[in-house]
């Protein structure tokens, strides 16, 4: 398996201020999303931009199509709501 991550970008840039309440439960079907791929053992951590510019997701995955396929399956993603990226990723140092 790889490493990739895929960065989710809100789209305004007052997003953590002024979700709504629909945005919210998109973003609850997100953090479980994110909850079954660490199930799954497929996640290596998440978190977000203190500002809330992004949400960075670095995850496991055999190749770039199924990386893809992982980001794109996520909900926020597949509701419209974020926009993502996917990129290869090599961890270099982890802290402890």
């Amino acid at each position: 398996m790889a490493t990739f991550l895929y960065r989710i970008l809100p789209p305004r840039a007052d997003f953590v201020a002024t979700i709504t309440e629909a945005e919210m439960a998109v973003m609850g079907r997100h953090f479980g999303y994110l909850q079954t791929l660490h199930a799954a053992g497929r996640l290596r951590f998440v978190g977000r931009a203190e500002n809330g510019d992004f949400g960075l997701v670095v995850f496991e995955a055999a190749d770039e199509v199924e990386a893809r396929a992982v980001a794109e399956a996520d909900p926020a993603v597949v509701e419209g709501l974020m926009r993502v990226e996917v990129h290869a990723f090599r961890i270099v140092d982890v802290d402890g």
